[in-house]
């Protein structure tokens, strides 16, 4: 079954590896993204070259943010930008389309370039300018945003490095000359050029390949997060005694009487505003440890590779044992139902357990399961779309063949804290929203502690296993499977 850039173009997955290029998925992202310290701290020059460009591109927009208002034709010509889905890489859970960035971003963006950051470019304390500053400060703009900013301004680079690949490894039949959008910017026109690669392409749409050494996973390294939880050190690092003296004292000002975390957040954001140095004393930090970034990322995405790539592999391999699997003429619940046990047996019987775990320990993430579950569906006469909204709040996923026949799945960890609630109201909510009666929800265990937690609300609402409800012994230490106990 073709589920990688390897299975589509059928290369050998090592020559990928040889070449430190990531074997992505053609049927869903994967989650990892491009972290522009990757570029920054990394030996290869090219790869700084291009942290330098984007830097350049942000000195731009900082240079016009002076020069007065925007005009919003030039404003959305120089801020916005669509997510770069043709590298296959994001926390989209069906397929490989985005958001992108629009009028929040651009507005943070524009409006921190002339105000706290107007000394970007021209840092005296920490080695570069870092265009993750904005998250740093700015609600609402992450590892996402960041990421697609950096993607779009090295979209020129990723273009090429896939079309050095495609001429050394794929034929002629297996890629076309298209025309790319914006792969780079004119500073005399000030306007973006477009350009002509020869890329391979699927579905009538070319593909980006992305080296592995830029690639991370969770977080950039610079991130808001590390910001508030080691705010304390940065401020006392501060060789400036008056400064850190007025830091620390305004920060304890803003704090109320048993300050909970939401409260220490604000404080900190607060505290930033009044002395954006701060970010500048941070970010030296971790420029100063960039070689951490680097063992992080690569373990990040070598975890990925393990578990939604040779462990995805292996658990499609035992599904597709099962002919009767493909070729359904059943309706969506019992379709969705019957790749359901699937999944439960190989991951009881079959040692796909293991695709949560690393070096022994439990990995305990739903998404995760989502991912493996939407990667595994195929040979189907079905639609599959996740993240389903009618206004009662997004489904995992709703497996549809027109307006009369529809299944909801939903997907949940036993150690979720909201499990009874979840059990209890919401997929009947999304049902209601979704005008559907049919619906299952799967729940993974870890161990009997948790069976036993799951079989306690069962029994408080009423619950039974069948084909709205299915439990997955995901317990290493033991593979009698706990869901098929009753005491």
């Amino acid at each position: 079954m073709n589920i990688y850039f390897s299975d589509f173009f059928n290369i050998n997955p090592a020559v990928l590896e040889e070449n430190g290029t990531f074997n992505i998925s053609l049927i869903n992202d994967l989650p990892l993204f491009i972290d522009p310290f990757l570029l920054f701290n990394s030996k290869n020059e090219n790869f700084k070259k291009l942290h330098d460009e984007i830097i350049e591109y942000v000195r731009f927009l900082r240079e016009m943010a002076f020069a007065g208002e925007i005009k919003k034709g030039l404003l959305i010509n120089w801020f916005f930008f669509p997510e770069v889905k043709q590298n296959w890489l994001g926390y989209s859970k069906t397929g490989n389309r985005g958001s992108g960035l629009g009028q929040i971003f651009a507005d943070a963006l524009h409006g921190n370039l002339s105000s706290i950051f107007r000394n970007f470019g021209n840092e005296e304390i920490t080695q570069s300018s870092h265009l993750e500053k904005l998250c740093l400060i700015k609600d609402g703009v992450g590892r996402d945003n960041i990421s697609d900013f950096t993607t779009n301004l090295i979209k020129g680079f990723l273009c090429n490095y896939t079309e050095i690949f495609s001429e050394k490894y794929l034929s002629e039949s297996q890629v076309e000359k298209v025309m790319v959008r914006h792969v780079k910017f004119n500073y005399r026109t000030r306007s973006w050029e477009n350009k002509e690669f020869s890329l391979p392409t699927i579905d009538g749409d070319f593909i980006l390949l992305t080296p592995k050494e830029i690639l991370t996973k969770d977080d950039t390294w610079i991130n808001r997060n590390d910001l508030v939880g080691d705010f304390k050190n940065v401020a006392d690092s501060i060789k400036n005694v008056e400064l850190r003296g007025l830091i620390n004292d305004y920060f304890l000002r803003m704090l109320p009487l048993s300050p909970k975390k939401k409260e220490i957040n604000h404080a900190v954001t607060y505290t930033i505003h009044k002395f954006p140095e701060l970010i500048d004393h941070y970010i030296k930090y971790k420029e100063d440890h960039g070689d951490e970034a680097e063992k992080l990322s690569s373990l990040k995405v070598l975890e990925t590779e393990n578990i939604f790539i040779h462990r995805i592999k292996e658990l499609v391999q035992s599904l597709s044992i099962n002919t009767n699997y493909h070729h359904t003429n059943s309706n969506t619940l019992e379709e969705a139902y019957q790749r359901v046990l699937y999944l439960k047996q190989v991951i009881e019987n079959n040692d796909g357990y293991k695709i949560f775990y690393i070096d022994g320990q439990p990995i305990k993430r739903e998404a995760d399961l989502q991912l493996m579950f939407r990667l595994t569906w195929y040979g189907t006469k079905s639609d599959v779309n996740s993240e389903v909204n009618n206004g009662r709040g997004p489904v995992d996923y709703k497996i549809s063949r027109g307006n009369s026949d529809s299944t909801l799945v939903e997907f949940k960890l036993a150690s979720n804290s909201k499990l009874k609630q979840n059990l209890a109201n919401q997929v009947q909510v999304y049902q209601k929203a979704n005008n559907t009666k049919k619906s299952i929800k799967v729940i993974l265990c870890f161990n009997v502690n948790e069976f036993d937690k799951v079989f306690r609300i069962m029994k408080e609402l009423g619950l039974k296993e069948g084909n709205e409800l299915v439990l997955i012994d995901a317990d290493s230490t033991s593979k009698t499977s706990a869901s098929n106990v009753r005491s």
